[in-house]
């Protein structure tokens, strides 16, 4: 761990608007977490694509443009025709926008993936500098406040883990990782939800 950073000068922030997210800028602040009520609108549409069943994925780079807007052509194209469509690819426009801004990046990485069970279900840090998560239906991932955090046992199956937190559909959270300058040894510790819920989950990484 960064010896400039204790366990107790570790935390996390909530708040109910977007702004809250700059606050990952922050030293010592490893989880920043908008607490958002997603419109019905996106609710249907993500509980829609979920229910079709199918291991949906979208990856891809995006060079961003300050002076404009993304555009992210044919997101999820399997789900287009669904109610609703339009609006979660403003949504997820607006994040990347939003993402881009809070760090400055020229470019972005987005994966979009319907999930029927869990993706990392080890408790882990991700070794990148700040990603973005969301999702839009099904449990969220789970983390651990840093007191409850067994750094020493990562990547192992751990037999018990107290106090573990989780994220709800409709937030946004900001996960400082182990490359941001400053934040070595006390990326958040996370995982993937456990059970066999059907999930639609957004991820941004900064890659430029």
């Amino acid at each position: 761990m960064n010896p400039a950073l204790k366990p107790v000068d570790i935390f996390q922030v909530f708040g109910e608007t977007p702004q809250v997210l700059t606050e990952v800028l922050r030293d010592g602040v490893n989880l920043a977490v908008w607490r958002r009520r997603l419109p019905p609108q996106l609710e249907d549409f993500a509980e829609l694509v979920v229910s079709l069943g199918q291991p949906l994925a979208d990856q891809r780079v995006i060079d961003v443009d300050e002076q404009q807007m993304p555009v992210l052509p044919d997101l999820l194209r399997e789900a287009a025709d669904l109610q609703g469509y339009e609006a979660f690819v403003a949504d997820v426009t607006w994040l990347v926008a939003a993402y881009a801004c809070l760090l400055g990046a020229r470019r972005v990485g987005l994966r979009l993936r319907v999930l029927a069970g869990p993706m990392c279900p080890r408790f882990h840090v991700d070794n990148v500098p700040v990603r973005l998560l969301t999702t839009y239906t099904g449990p969220g991932s789970e983390w651990l406040r840093e007191q409850e955090s067994p750094r020493g046992e990562l990547h192992t199956a751990l037999s018990s883990v107290d106090n573990i937190q989780h994220l709800h559909a409709g937030q946004v959270a900001v996960l400082k990782g182990e490359k941001w300058q400053g934040n070595e040894g006390a990326g958040l510790v996370h995982r993937s939800p456990s059970g066999q819920q059907g999930r639609l989950l957004l991820s941004l990484d900064w890659l430029a």
